[in-house]
């Protein structure tokens, strides 16, 4: 209901108020980190690796990858990091998907494999109802993520180094550019043949995991070890990567709010659920503007 208000608003005006809401909502995700962080026996590395599964998938699968990180923890992912295969063959057997397809040599040996680290590790699988698979591209499927999840695992260890020494989206593309295994070149679903594509994690899910995954932990290490340069890093981060296309932001856009950049789309998200969906009016820093514009009127 603001957005023809905040469109034409001056530069300077709309930028004070996309910084405030950028922080609130850089805040709100701090929370929601050191709530994992905390879950996470206070890991960072788990931590990490739970945001990665979490956002790498479609929305409607984020709680269903946050359950198979926790059934297969980072601290194994670890010890088969260099056997991609072993990394596949966890993620896809304990979410409990490899059984719903059918098989195929590759897939049987994923099998045998699994029967063989699930007993060892004491991983029991997730129920297939857990997922979402119905009615989604075939490029966010949960199976492929888990396989381009596993490709990106088995290349680097400690990968929170790698995640806190990220400055541009440059950066954060050639962190993400990693693609699923031989296998899954004519592959999108397991023994169904497919035309010859690359599954490359793509530009625009690296662009969702650097907004969401790189820039948030950024800052909430930042806030946990009280270091100023790296939350500014953060920020900066945020500033230069490119606004997120959704269909929430599709909305302000369609009402003239045209944001630059992610700093400025992850504010008008906050602005949207936290305000807007809760008509938070009398709260909110867009609402106490146009009632004191109505005030002076009168």
């Amino acid at each position: 209901a603001c957005g023809g208000y905040l469109s034409q608003l001056d530069a300077l005006h709309r930028t004070g108020i996309y910084t405030s809401l950028g922080y609130e909502r850089l805040k709100r995700k701090n929370d929601d980190i050191h709530a994992i962080y905390v879950a996470s026996l206070e890991n960072w590395n788990q931590t990490f690796y739970t945001l990665l599964l979490h956002y790498l998938g479609a929305p409607n699968n984020s709680r269903a990858f946050e359950t198979l990180a926790s059934r297969v923890p980072y601290a194994v992912v670890l010890r088969y990091g260099r056997s991609l295969r072993s990394l596949e063959a966890l993620l896809l057997g304990a979410s409990g998907l490899l059984g719903s397809h059918c098989d195929d040599e590759y897939t049987l040996g994923l099998k045998s494999e699994f029967s063989y680290l699930s007993h060892k590790h004491g991983i029991t699988p997730m129920s297939p109802s857990e997922w979402k698979t119905n009615r989604i591209y075939p490029h966010n499927h949960p199976v492929l993520r888990m396989a381009q999840a596993a490709a990106f695992l088995s290349q680097r260890n400690f990968v929170m180094d790698s995640i806190l020494e990220c400055r541009t989206p440059k950066d954060v593309t050639a962190l993400f550019d990693v693609s699923a295994s031989e296998y899954w070149l004519n592959h999108f679903l397991p023994a169904k043949i497919s035309a010859d594509t690359v599954k490359r994690i793509g530009s625009s899910k690296a662009n969702i995991l650097g907004i969401n995954v790189v820039a948030q932990l950024q800052y909430a290490y930042g806030s946990y070890m009280n270091n100023d340069r790296l939350r500014d890093r953060a920020i900066t981060l945020l500033e230069k990567m490119p606004a997120e296309i959704n269909s929430r932001i599709d909305r302000w856009r369609a009402n003239g709010v045209m944001p630059t950049n992610a700093f400025e789309t992850q504010a008008l998200l906050q602005l949207g659920n936290e305000y807007c969906a809760h008509e938070r009016c009398s709260e909110c820093p867009i609402g106490r503007r146009i009632v004191e514009n109505v005030r002076k009127a009168k």
